[in-house]
């Protein structure tokens, strides 16, 4: 599978990497778990990414694959404080909420620790970032990042704390492609591309009853691309193609349970990237048909 530079880390980073919060969210039981991150990794991925946040997202992370920590860089997020009696952005909930996902994950180090969909106005006191340094200088972490989207995002990249951007962009949800990527590409930065196939929203026949995936259907009825109207794997195999396409872009997590749901994704990529005039054509239909309103989604 292809690798790239990840930013000015000394990571190279699979252009498919995988995505814990299916795992956690959906509960998935340690065996299943277990046998797709190590079906992944046996065909040659090499990134992980979860969050504190994600149920039992990084616990079962770290019963499945710790043992092959030297096969796979580690990315997590911190910021949410699942249960913790402090506010979400307390320094103390952080410094502990660090110490609890290494724990989780049964490592010592994180090769990547990001604030989670942290707000310009809190990004903008500065606290929280000191302690992402401090992991960093007690070697906790190699690196640091954010996770955010919109103009929480662009302030993000532009105070030059980060190493990388995880943001949200695909074919239903293309704002980063204009607002922050290119901010992203001239600081040198890392990037993550979360819901890189809009949670694959072709599969609902009639508005889904998840709130967090509800708009990207209402956004695909009105855009309504010819590819979407015929085979589903290639409909998938489209819209990944068009976010690893873009050059500002390292890698890409997609989640699932299924080692055969990830099979399919990684054959996406051997199709080779959309064509010039087949990127142009999506990109074109969105700037004609999309809202102001149609924003990153976090």
């Amino acid at each position: 599978m292809e690798r790239r530079q990840f930013g000015k880390t000394d990571m190279q980073v699979t252009a498919l990497g995988f995505g814990g919060s299916e795992l956690g969210f959906g509960r998935a039981d340690s065996e299943a778990v277990a046998k797709v991150l190590n079906d992944a990794l046996d065909s040659g991925l090499n990134v992980i990414d979860t969050a504190e946040c994600y149920g039992t997202g990084e616990e079962t992370v770290g019963q499945a694959v710790s043992h092959r920590r030297k096969d796979y860089f580690l990315f997590t997020k911190c910021g949410h404080s699942s249960g913790l009696d402090l506010p979400d952005w307390n320094p103390d909930m952080l410094r502990q909420s660090i110490d609890r996902s290494l724990k989780r994950l049964q490592t010592d180090y994180i090769d990547l620790l990001q604030l989670h969909s942290c707000s310009e106005e809190i990004l903008r006191q500065g606290d929280v970032i000191e302690v992402l340094r401090e992991a960093q200088l007690a070697g906790k972490t190699r690196y640091i990042g954010y996770s955010g989207d919109r103009e929480n995002a662009v302030y993000a990249i532009q105070s030059g704390a980060f190493d990388s951007l995880q943001t949200s962009l695909n074919i239903f949800d293309q704002q980063a492609v204009d607002l922050t990527l290119p901010l992203a590409r001239e600081k040198g930065m890392g990037v993550i591309i979360k819901r890189p196939i809009g949670n694959a929203v072709w599969r609902y026949a009639d508005t889904p009853e998840n709130g967090y995936i509800a708009p990207y259907w209402e956004r695909m009825k009105a855009l309504n691309y010819d590819f979407l109207n015929g085979d589903p794997a290639q409909s998938a195999s489209v819209a990944l193609r068009f976010t690893l396409g873009l050059p500002e872009v390292h890698t890409a997590i997609v989640g699932t349970t299924r080692p055969e749901r990830w099979r399919e994704n990684a054959s996406y990529l051997s199709q080779g990237w959309l064509s010039e005039s087949e990127y142009n054509a999506i990109r074109t239909h969105w700037q004609k048909i999309s809202h102001t309103d149609w924003v990153g989604q976090t």
